[in-house]
């Protein structure tokens, strides 16, 4: 049986999640219209959020490596590859009503591409 927990959204309020859920699908699942142009891939940095509380020290290369190139390493996250876990609090930064754009294809179920993991910079790596 998955564990299922709530999420605060900013703007949104509460959505129910499951342990390990794409955070890009509980957020639309949950009716916010978080903006996602690559399939969720990390090609692209739409589904980016901000968190406020509960942020995962895990990360995915592709995610480190996206938010490299794009300078926004340390700024914000891609929800396309976190996996949602109790106590998260995010910001979205972009939906689709503050952007004007749609969406591209809906994410898969699963993390893409296959999650390579390391820790985020600045994640406390203390037991």
């Amino acid at each position: 049986m998955t564990q299922t927990f709530t999420v605060q959204v900013a703007g949104f309020g509460e959505i129910e999640a499951q342990g390990g859920e794409r955070l890009v699908r509980a957020l639309e699942r949950g009716g916010v219209d978080i903006l996602h142009r690559c399939g969720g891939v990390a090609r692209c940095t739409t589904c980016r959020v901000t968190f406020q509380e509960g942020e995962p020290d895990a990360m995915t290369a592709a995610e480190f490596d996206k938010l490299s190139e794009k300078g926004l390493l340390g700024q914000a996250r891609l929800s396309c590859q976190i996996e949602c876990a109790p106590g998260m609090s995010v910001t979205p930064l972009q939906t689709e009503a503050s952007s004007g754009l749609e969406r591209g294809k809906a994410p898969a179920e699963q993390i893409e591409p296959e999650p390579v993991w390391t820790t985020r910079p600045g994640a406390s790596t203390e037991g």
